[in-house]
């Protein structure tokens, strides 16, 4: 089973890389399952319905996200209704939408994905750990693939999960922080793990936000309304071969793609 994982998209500028680049990534590498973190996609922060519907048609099957998934108002009704754009399961009972879900292949096979937003430097939510296994322990019984987007901040709490999960899931990819880290390797029980993806997104900025905007947050403490960058677009995602039937992940490929369009 072929499986890409696309990093937090960023502002327009991100959602035109998805439609440049997906349909040739999806061509190269014989994709069966296409999933993206969307926590950002909208203006640098959020997301809409109608972006949503968007990226679910151009080849995306399942939508994770984080702490910023809110940040549209008009998402809190959508996101009780679609089960394919998710939120952090940690996320205290009772909050809208659903941390996980299954998807059925046309091979016949299932794949379960998981939502987990970390603690340290977050928000103060539920145990990803604990709740993290209690979600594993449902979808377990319905699919031998599952994958993992850990929105968390701390390296330290993102290398623990990977830890604590593997040879429980087929991957733990880590989100959020924006940029791509080079340690993708597959753990000893057979889980994939890299600690960041990166983003899809303009890199000529700070974290996919036009950088003298923050520079004057971060010189002078002012607020100041963020906007998403455009300038070095690029896509940033994972490749994962997973075996099937086991669920163990048997290659790991960091992606990065560099847009010709400024």
């Amino acid at each position: 089973m072929n499986i890409i994982f696309i990093g937090d998209i960023v502002g327009k500028c991100g959602r035109q890389l998805i439609f440049e680049h997906l349909p040739d990534l999806i061509n190269q590498y014989q994709v069966d399952l296409c999933i993206a973190n969307v926590e950002n996609v909208a203006g640098g922060l959020g997301i809409t319905p109608a972006i949503a519907r968007q990226l679910l048609d151009s080849g995306i099957q399942v939508l994770t996200s984080g702490n910023h998934v809110w940040d549209k108002r008009e998402v809190e009704e959508y996101i009780t209704q679609e089960r394919r754009l998710l939120r952090p399961a940690n996320y205290p009972p009772g909050t809208p939408g659903y941390g996980s879900t299954t998807i059925d292949l046309p091979s016949g096979d299932t794949v379960g994905i998981l939502n987990l937003a970390g603690r340290v430097f977050m928000q103060s939510l539920d145990c990803p750990f604990r709740v993290g296994m209690a979600e594993l322990e449902k979808l377990m019984p319905q699919a031998s693939v599952i994958i993992v987007d850990f929105h968390a901040e701390a390296t330290s709490e993102k290398v623990a999960m990977g830890w604590y999960l593997d040879g429980k899931v087929s991957a733990i990819i880590g989100t959020h922080t924006h940029i791509p880290t080079a340690d993708e390797h597959i753990l000893p029980q057979g889980s994939a793990y890299i600690t960041d993806v990166g983003m899809t997104g303009a890199y000529d900025s700070v974290i996919g936000i036009k950088k003298e905007l923050v520079l004057k947050r971060f010189l002078y403490q002012l607020p100041v309304r963020f906007e998403a960058a455009k300038k070095d677009p690029r896509l940033c995602g994972i490749f994962l071969e997973v075996d099937a039937k086991t669920g163990r992940t048997m290659s790991v490929e960091r992606i990065q793609i560099k847009s010709q369009k400024q």
